[in-house]
């Protein structure tokens, strides 16, 4: 080129390529994408520890878990306690099966001063007559084991517990051969309370939240 547009020197001006803006609108959109997923993801979260999935299970999508008074509320002790009865009202034979003598009134006179009614005192019967080889045996009708020989069995721990098909509500403790004495009262006392605790009720218990 001629006249004053003519170019000297060996520089020529650099052509700037034009801008892609193509990649720059792509890399915004993926990141307003993540910002999204990951915004949700969040409120989710939220949603589970601040109550939503109450809002679920109370439209039947889950299981609910009581809170507050609901979860406490349930079967008063008294009503899921053991019903026992008192040993005043248990009538106890006392048999030995040993050969040393004066073993049945011993335990008679004791079991006495604790509250239990005394029936028959004195040697057991040939079918178990020194074939008792633990510290004793209980004996009474079906009904007696879920009540009196529970309670009976806290006087002596470890006594075997059975039942015959007598018609009375009488139970018999059977002295064996390896008896020494009954537990002494204070633990007797204390088993028999802990007997006597209320004990929970299947399917009572709600699940912790």
């Amino acid at each position: 080129m001629g006249g004053k547009y003519r170019i000297t020197g060996n520089k020529y001006p650099r052509m700037r390529r034009p801008r892609r803006h193509g990649k720059l609108v792509s890399a915004v959109a993926a990141s307003v994408v993540v910002l999204g997923v990951a915004g949700w993801g969040t409120l989710q979260l939220i949603d589970v520890f601040t109550g939503g999935g109450d809002k679920a299970a109370a439209a039947g999508g889950g299981t609910h878990c009581a809170t507050g008074a609901a979860a406490r509320t349930g079967p008063s002790p008294a009503a899921t306690a053991h019903a026992l009865p008192k040993p005043g009202g248990i009538t106890v034979n006392v048999l030995n099966a040993t050969p040393r003598g004066g073993l049945a009134k011993q335990t008679a006179d004791e079991l006495k001063k604790r509250g239990f009614r005394i029936g028959k005192v004195g040697n057991a019967p040939k079918e178990y007559d020194k074939k008792v080889k633990g510290a004793g045996m209980l004996l009474g009708a079906a009904p007696a084991l879920d009540g009196s020989l529970p309670v009976l069995g806290t006087q002596l721990p470890g006594a075997e517990s059975r039942t015959d098909t007598r018609k009375g509500a009488d139970v018999d403790l059977i002295i064996g051969d390896a008896f020494k004495q009954l537990a002494p009262q204070q633990a007797a006392e204390k088993a028999l309370t802990a007997l006597a605790a209320p004990r929970p009720t299947p399917g009572a218990s709600q699940k912790s939240c």
